[in-house]
């Protein structure tokens, strides 16, 4: 028995500056999660993850995260993705020094 789809969105690291970063609507990488896009349709988020992995020379580690839909935007769907999206816990840089 397959396990049920959830919706997602789909993630990696910025190769370059290792950044978390999220797949949008127009196919670009951001590194705002609200901004992502949601996969609702397996089809399509397993057609979005073939298209990252072959950009081996933009992102690395890229997968399918749980997320929730809300108004504004995709929210994390783990404790994982949570804490993925606010960014570097070590000292305030990237996303924390910007907040």
């Amino acid at each position: 028995m397959s396990r049920q789809f959830t919706p997602s969105v789909l993630t990696a690291n910025d190769l370059l500056e290792g950044d978390v970063i999220y797949l949008d609507p127009a196919d670009r990488w951001v590194r705002e999660l609200d901004r992502a896009r949601l996969f609702t349709d397996a089809r399509a988020a397993a057609e979005a993850l073939d298209m990252a992995e072959g950009q081996q020379d933009r992102l690395v580690g890229a997968y399918l995260a749980p997320a929730i839909a809300a108004p504004e935007g995709p929210q994390p769907g783990h404790f994982r993705e949570a804490f993925r999206a606010q960014g570097p816990s070590n000292y305030a840089h990237g996303k924390q020094a910007q907040a």
